[in-house]
């Protein structure tokens, strides 16, 4: 099996690429590599390095996010589901500031979306379940929630076209 990636620039905010992995298909079903690192590292900057991964498994109707942070690297893909996965341009001096894009990322089509610093990142999940994978690259000493900044997903500045108006969401998202 080769493994080869197709890479593309996303559409509307600059610095998120989209990665698509070649996949073997056979009567057994489907293998994928969703990670290379002489592929994929070089599209970070300087001593960025993928450091840690992981999982979010989640019931259909969750909402998760908009959350990002001004320091982490997010290789994500979904690993078994569905998803309508949204990106947020929270650059403030960018061209599409709070503008936002969004993708479908399924089990049945496999993309990886690499999404930098100062964007919010967010997803929705269509399936009865789904299961979320992030990889992470930043340089120094990693943080988590309590060093991210949140928008409401509903937020009427960033006005997401979601595909409910009623999700299941965390204590954190609901204020």
């Amino acid at each position: 099996m080769t493994i080869e990636f197709k890479i593309e620039e996303a559409n509307l905010i600059k610095g998120v690429f989209i990665i698509t992995p070649s996949v073997s298909i056979d009567l057994r079903g489907n293998i994928w590599s969703s990670y290379v690192q002489s592929e994929i590292e070089k599209l970070l900057p300087g001593k960025v390095n993928f450091i840690h991964d992981k999982f979010a498994e989640s019931k259909k109707n969750v909402l998760r996010g908009i959350h990002g942070d001004n320091k982490t690297w997010k290789l994500i893909t979904c690993v078994y589901g569905d998803i309508f996965q949204v990106i947020v341009d929270l650059r403030v001096k960018s061209e599409t500031y709070k503008k936002w894009e969004k993708f479908s990322l399924n089990s049945n089509n496999p993309k990886l979306i690499l999404i930098p610093p100062e964007m919010g990142n967010a997803y929705y999940v269509n399936s009865d379940n789904a299961v979320y994978h992030y990889k992470l690259a930043y340089e120094g000493e990693h943080f988590d929630a309590k060093d991210q900044y949140s928008y409401m997903w509903n937020d009427k500045d960033i006005a997401i076209t979601w595909p409910t108006n009623n999700p299941i969401l965390s204590d954190r998202d609901i204020s």
